[in-house]
């Protein structure tokens, strides 16, 4: 274990480039750079968390934040068709103790990797990133990895993101890896979240007047090693500027397996067509596909913006005005708001954010139809009938940082053998009753977490850091409280949360 430690600090402060070079892109996920450094990287930007350090940019008619991670054009590179290479090393060491584990000693995480970066001839970007390691941790901070072994409580991981991208013309972009997407303004997304494992993928963005299209393509997969099952998803997403500071998104998604007990369909050629409605496509077709559509806007004041989502599974007008809690009136919602503010040499950015899920939705008879990849949700991570409130509060100071993150969560679970919504990876038909579902239905949890986690960035020119964090999760119906700390040592690449 200590070879393992002092490869990881010798690979993750060591790195090797040529051509056009002046650091790592670390673009987060809102759509905002880090520091002037990043503008002298082309291609696809980051997903990851704000920081109050990230220079928000101007506003203007073309631009467009809800899909991320963004899409940089670098005019430097792009008109003198100079190349980028660079190659860099990750290290992601985690050890933990909570009041509640079982092992005498503390538990950890222990991985080591390489990132390969390239920017070719003002169009083309590739990004390779891998880490191998082993854990041993409870299922909050399990490795969150499209491919693991799993051999007692150790885990063997092999945690692989990969980007590529071709930007033919100022319009369109085409992109394809095995990696996260996240669609919104905010902490959480409604339509497509990044806390949970990645996934293969393949987009179409174009962008022309005040309009950004976007088409995705994702190839999900469940069940367990060796016997999985695939299934796919296909979306669209328009952003629309009706002006430089106020932003309106449609999206729409649908669910498909590629076989049933009737006929192996593979990927629906229907579906692929990126001008089609999917909701009308499915009727024609006659299959029992899954599909949502998202609303979506965004306001724009200075520093700040106030921002909402809310996104249908189903519904039956009538019963939602009978105030009935029919069961398959599914839906969910957000609204918040976040900013930034500076004080001498102190930099602040906070957010306030509320979500809410009704019974059932993302739900479908099968996991191969519900909303799902590799057992966990796609959109917000408690899945469905659950109310949440989340804060958070971060700090800057040169190479030092804060976060402090609460949150209070109110949550119906299944009882008695029955399917009461709260699980989207549960089938729809078990259900106790046809009407009185609402938020809490079933066993009624109630949750209150804080986090604070302080963190010192090693190196300026990438992000490696070594931070402390704390979580405090309150159990209020069992008046059970759980602490847990971890020390560690990580590239800052991708987003890791366990603030749920």
């Amino acid at each position: 274990m200590k070879c393992i430690i002092y490869i990881s600090l010798l690979i993750s402060f060591g790195s090797f480039g040529q051509g056009f070079h002046s650091g790592l892109n670390s673009t987060p996920k809102q759509r905002f750079l880090t520091n002037d450094i990043n503008q002298s990287i082309g291609g696809v930007g980051r997903i990851f968390e704000e920081l109050p350090s990230d220079k928000v940019l101007d506003p203007t008619i073309k631009t467009h934040t809800s899909i991320k991670p963004e899409i940089r054009i670098v005019p430097e590179l792009s008109r003198s068709n100079r190349d980028y290479l660079q190659l860099n090393g990750i290290v992601d060491w985690n050890y933990l103790k909570s009041t509640t584990t079982d092992y005498k000693q503390g538990q950890y995480k222990l991985g080591v990797g390489g990132e390969f970066e390239m920017y070719k001839k003002g169009k083309w970007f590739f990004r390779l990133a891998a880490v191998q390691g082993l854990a041993e941790t409870d299922s909050l901070y399990n490795p969150k990895t499209y491919f693991h072994l799993k051999t007692g409580s150790m885990n063997h991981y092999t945690d692989i993101r990969s980007r590529i991208s071709y930007t033919p013309n100022h319009i369109f972009n085409f992109q394809a890896g095995l990696d996260h997407n996240f669609i919104g303004e905010g902490s959480r997304s409604m339509f497509l979240d990044d806390y949970g494992k990645p996934y293969p993928f393949a987009m179409i963005r174009a962008r022309f007047w005040r309009l950004e299209y976007s088409i995705l393509y994702q190839f999900m997969r469940e069940g367990e090693r060796k016997d999985w099952e695939s299934k796919f998803i296909s979306s669209h997403h328009i952003s629309f500027n009706a002006a430089k500071w106020l932003n309106f998104g449609i999206f729409e998604t649908v669910v498909f397996q590629p076989k049933d007990t009737l006929l192996h369909r593979g990927f629906d050629a229907e579906y692929l067509n990126p001008l089609v409605f999917y909701r009308p496509q499915e009727y024609s077709i006659g299959s029992s596909d899954n599909v949502l559509i998202g609303f979506e806007m965004s306001v724009k004041w200075k520093q700040h913006t106030a921002y909402a989502q809310f996104i249908l599974d189903e519904f039956f007008l009538a019963e939602i005005k009978a105030r009935s809690g029919w069961w398959a009136n599914k839906f969910a919602g957000q609204i918040g708001v976040k900013g930034r503010f500076q004080k001498g040499k102190h930099q602040f950015f906070y957010r306030v954010e509320s979500n809410f899920s009704r019974p059932f939705t993302y739900s479908h008879i099968s996991d191969d139809l519900n909303y799902g990849n590799q057992g966990t949700p796609l959109a917000h991570v408690y899945g469905s009938n659950f109310a949440e409130l989340l804060g958070e509060l971060k700090w800057e100071n040169k190479k030092w940082g804060a976060n402090f993150f609460t949150n209070y969560s109110f949550h119906g679970s299944n009882k008695d053998g029955f399917n009461y919504g709260a699980d989207i990876y549960a089938p729809y038909i078990n259900r106790p009753f046809e009407l009185g579902h609402f938020i809490g239905n079933g066993i009624q949890r109630n949750f209150f977490r804080a986090q604070l986690t302080v963190n010192y960035s090693i190196l300026r020119k990438r992000p490696l850091k070594l931070f402390i964090q704390n979580l405090l999760v309150h159990d209020v119906q069992n008046d059970q409280t759980n602490y847990t700390v971890v020390i560690g040592l990580r590239s800052m690449l991708w987003n890791d949360y366990r603030n749920y």
